[in-house]
């Protein structure tokens, strides 16, 4: 039976016990300050986790397991159980730890500050345990601020409106150990992937009651069997860090190393990763490394000063979301992220990390006006700091987790996102391909009347396709804020706007590169996302949304069983055009490869409702075709037209090639013709 990666008996390890003097905390504070603090240093054993080499590694910026040591752990110490707790907070002059087992008393159970200025305040606090409530209250030697903090390393927390921390643990007991022994083929470049993005909040909330939100365990039972149904390959997770602020969606983080609590506890949703691993579905997780909120309890002023965020506002605060910007150049600020999102990746399985913002983390004039911004020491807009970072991050992860992923939401041009670290780039091992989105739904947006006048918009990103390791998102980004659901989007009567979102799926799916799909997208939901409510299920009930589900199913197992639609991912050796020169006929006509020269496709569409009968291509290989997908057929609603008996191709010199053949091409439609063996 696999179990995590930390054990019971090294939750009880043996503490270190320097013998070297230890700061107290003092036991006299300016009277009119804290004249309610009553110190009694007999509550709290001196006890810590940390090494030499650890306060080493944490000062230098390479402690990439900080979880192990910070926050809260339940050991045993003396024969007693209890907890020992461990917080940074170089610029406090007092810490304590407050909670409903002392009343919240500020004075009776303090911290000891280590003696080698890392900042670290610790302690053994007797007889408390597993899910006691608990804070961090701080004295600082900033102006004497008197503040009452959340843990920043707290494995759970309570659920919002309360916004205490919880001892807990990430004890449990695995099953999915034949994913993780394999998932290294799963994650890999050249796999297929197909992404369902999910806000767990909203997938679905209970039916008896809409207003609450279904728990982890109950999600699983919905979920799991319905993505693998899909057949999609990975589920990627909105962020489900502690974000008391639903609106933000969750990207608005004040507890990163705590799970939403208000859908249950860290065991419940590694209950849910486990059940999506055991489907064979991977699991994607959104980290949010660029910006943090300002609640008083959160990370913000934590000590009393700028300790996480960079001091000076034209680096450390965000115009646009009007949060908090990580000081990317203090080491200990460098290990909590890095330690996050290793975090994520051991103690939940997380199969990759999608990093959200990323541009925001590049330029240091991102969404600033001129004078708004501070240059770097070379006069250039670039965040070095943060490239630093992120270059630092990558090299973790894939040291550490071979067989993840990570994925850069990136929409500038900047260079090498997805390059090795070695090469110069940024390490991540793929970049969202944003102006493919944009291209394409502006593209799908006109009537197809006027859609030969803009052929370019559909061909242009094959231009730079394999500039990077790009993936195609049709995001959650894409469907909110007034901008209406991607069915909304497309234009005609209801047959036209559904046999359009057909093919815009089709073009995506036979497009180099991997997929993403927001929830809702893959059956047409009609109305624009809202978090506060569950998606339209009731939908499935009607033909239409019926016939759309069905196609995207189609299009998850066509991807997955034909090698040339992911064998050549992000390289040119995958794809050909064989004509992208018809706009009079709104025609595409490219072919996709494999490895295998047999596995070769040739993919064409008709961005018009009107069916082309004897259209004659190119087609590379003498030889029978046959149809292997059809986005019109009557199986996903559409009017079935087809190529219903394979076709011959002739010695007839077309589009280039010595070989062609006669076809049958239906309205808004895509098909995807491969030659019998």
């Amino acid at each position: 039976m696999a179990k995590s990666t930390k054990t019971k008996k090294e939750v009880v390890a043996e503490p270190s016990v320097p013998k070297k003097t230890r700061k107290k905390a003092e036991p006299v504070i300016e009277a009119a300050e804290t004249a309610e603090i009553a110190v009694e240093l007999k509550n709290v054993e001196e006890y810590s986790l940390f090494s030499e080499f650890d306060i080493y590694l944490f000062k230098s910026g390479k402690h990439y397991k900080l979880y192990e040591k910070l926050g809260s752990h339940v050991v045993e110490f003396k024969g007693i159980i209890g907890t020992y707790f461990a917080v940074w907070a170089p610029n406090a002059r007092f810490v304590s730890v407050i909670g409903n087992f002392n009343g919240w008393n500020r004075g009776s159970h303090p911290l000891s500050a280590r003696w080698d200025g890392s900042g670290i305040w610790e302690g053994f606090i007797p007889n408390i345990g597993r899910g006691e409530v608990y804070k961090y209250f701080i004295h600082s030697n900033n102006h004497g601020q008197d503040l009452e903090k959340a843990d920043p390393f707290a494995l759970w927390c309570e659920v919002a409106p309360k916004t205490a921390s919880v001892v807990w643990d990430t004890w449990y007991e695995w099953q999915d150990e034949a994913w993780m022994r394999d998932r290294r083929k799963n994650n890999a470049l050249n796999a297929p992937m197909s992404v369902y993005e999910v806000h767990l909040g909203s997938w679905m909330r209970d039916p008896a009651d809409p207003e609450r939100f279904l728990n982890y365990r109950e999600i699983a039972d919905a979920m799991v069997p319905y993505v693998k149904e899909m057949g999609f390959t990975h589920v990627e997770f909105m962020p489900i860090m502690e974000a008391p602020y639903p609106p933000s969606w969750g990207y608005q983080i004040t507890g990163y190393f705590s799970c939403a609590s208000r859908m249950g506890a860290p065991q419940d949703l590694m209950y849910l990763i486990e059940k999506l691993h055991e489907a064979g579905v991977g699991v994607l997780m959104d980290w949010v490394p660029s910006h943090f909120p300002g609640d008083a309890y959160g990370l913000y002023n934590f000590d009393g000063t700028h300790l996480y965020e960079h001091a000076d506002p034209r680096k450390g605060y965000h115009p646009d979301w009007k949060s908090y910007i990580f000081n990317y150049g203090r080491n200990e600020v460098r290990s909590f992220l890095i330690s996050n999102a290793l975090f994520w990746l051991e103690r939940y399985h997380a199969d990759g990390l999608r990093v959200d913002a990323v541009a925001s983390m590049l330029y240091l004039d991102y969404s600033r006006k001129h004078g708004e911004w501070i240059p770097n020491e070379f006069g250039g807009r670039e965040n070095l700091e943060a490239i630093s970072l992120l270059r630092e991050m990558n090299e973790a992860v894939y040291k550490e987790f071979p067989d993840v992923q990570t994925i850069a939401e990136e929409s500038t041009a900047f260079p090498g996102v997805s390059r090795p670290v070695y090469l110069g780039g940024l390490g991540f091992g793929m970049k969202w391909m944003m102006g493919w989105m944009n291209d394409t739904l502006k593209y799908f947006e006109k009537d197809p009347m006027y859609r030969r006048w803009h052929q370019d918009q559909i061909t242009f990103s094959l231009v730079y396709a394999f500039s990077e390791n790009f993936m195609l998102p049709l995001s959650h980004d894409e469907v909110v804020y007034g901008k209406g659901s991607l069915i909304g989007k497309m234009p005609g009567d209801d047959w036209q706007r559904f046999a359009n979102l057909r093919l815009l799926f089709t073009y995506m799916y036979t497009h180099p590169g991997t997929k993403l799909v927001f929830m809702g997208g893959e059956f047409g939901q009609e109305r624009e996302w809202n978090f506060q409510q569950s998606l339209d299920w009731h939908l499935l009930n009607h033909g239409s949304h019926q016939g759309m589900k069905a196609c995207m199913k189609a299009l998850n197992q066509t991807l997955r069983s034909q090698p040339a639609l992911h064998d050549y991912n992000f390289s040119p050796e995958g794809f050909e055009w064989i004509d992208a020169q018809d706009r009079d006929n709104s025609i595409v006509i490219y072919m996709r490869k494999g490895i295998n020269p047999s596995d070769t496709i040739v993919v064409v569409l008709n961005m018009t409702p009107t069916p082309q009968y004897q259209y004659r291509i190119g087609v590379p290989a003498a030889g029978s075709w046959e149809e292997v997908f059809n986005s019109d057929s009557t199986t996903y609603f559409g009017s079935g037209v087809s190529n219903t008996t394979p076709i011959e191709a002739e010695p007839t010199k077309w589009h280039g090639r010595e070989q062609s053949m006669l076809i049958t091409i239906p309205p808004l439609a895509g098909i995807v013709l491969k030659r019998k063996s």
